[in-house]
């Protein structure tokens, strides 16, 4: 079933556990989301980035995942991820995507609060749900996300943001990063209980590739109520494509496509466990 974003992540601060976001790009990833989300009875927020809007038709794609959460029994929601552009923003409410996020972290906060309060009056007036973010991630390995410079979430800040900006769940910076570690992470969980303290909208992780397990679930515990992932499930992916075609003769695209599908669900379904928090 299609549902509200806001609703799913609601109940999930409510029980204190943790629905996966997964970023997809294509019908592969989408079944793979969702045939996951079944098996596990979890719910799943499907997330296709701004970035991909070159490549992928953002209406077929919204009718796509439309028609297959209508046949799911889980709450899918389908969500805009970082999107920069209003113009983004519009089309994928039209079409039908039931939450957005709009990106302004580039942006000094004054400024992000102008930006994302005219966003969310936008999306609020079609029953659209809103996320936003402070702070901002760097880059890791293996992503295709924007640098970011690594700014930590101010709690004040978060509180005000959310009370000025009326937004239904805030991203919070708290030194994960897009793609995989480069190092040893360093992930303030005291941070994260100071913001959890300070706004009363569920929280939401970015970065979840390559965070330790045991951080996972102490954000869950603190706060945490939607977490992106993208890269582990790409690496996946890449990684059997590379050898299939290293180690195999000439086999049938669907052939391919299939077992690709195959390879990604395993690390989908870790982290849907994960996020349960059971």
């Amino acid at each position: 079933m299609l549902v509200n974003t806001k609703e799913i992540l609601t109940k999930a601060q409510k029980e204190k556990y943790t629905v996966a976001a997964f970023n997809v790009y294509s019908l592969e990833t989408v079944q793979a989301a969702i045939r996951v989300a079944e098996q596990e009875n979890q719910p799943v927020i499907i997330a296709l980035g701004e970035r991909y809007f070159p490549t992928v038709d953002v209406e077929g794609f919204s009718a796509l995942v439309k028609a297959m959460a209508e046949k799911s029994p889980v709450p899918i929601a389908l969500h805009l991820d970082h999107a920069y552009e209003k113009e983004s923003i519009i089309r994928a409410i039209r079409c039908g995507f039931t939450s957005v996020m709009f990106d302004g972290s580039a942006y000094d906060i004054e400024e992000n609060i102008r930006r994302t309060k005219e966003i969310v009056e936008i999306a609020h007036m079609a029953g659209v749900s809103v996320e936003a973010e402070i702070g901002s991630l760097a880059k890791g390995e293996f992503s295709d996300e924007e640098e970011g410079d690594g700014t930590l979430t101010d709690p004040q800040s978060a509180k005000d943001f959310v009370l000025e900006t009326g937004v239904d769940f805030l991203a919070a910076a708290i030194g994960t990063v897009h793609g995989m570690y480069k190092g040893e992470p360093k992930i303030d969980l005291p941070l994260l209980e100071r913001i959890q303290q300070a706004v009363d909208v569920p929280l939401v992780l970015h970065g979840g590739s390559g965070t330790p397990d045991t951080v996972i679930k102490q954000a869950v515990q603190l706060g945490i109520c939607k977490i992106n992932v993208n890269t582990e499930v790409s690496m996946a992916a890449v990684s059997y494509l590379q050898n299939s075609f290293e180690n195999k003769h000439m086999v049938h695209l669907s052939t391919v496509m299939a077992e690709m599908q195959q390879s990604m669900e395993p690390v989908m379904t870790k982290f849907v466990r994960l996020f349960a928090n059971k």
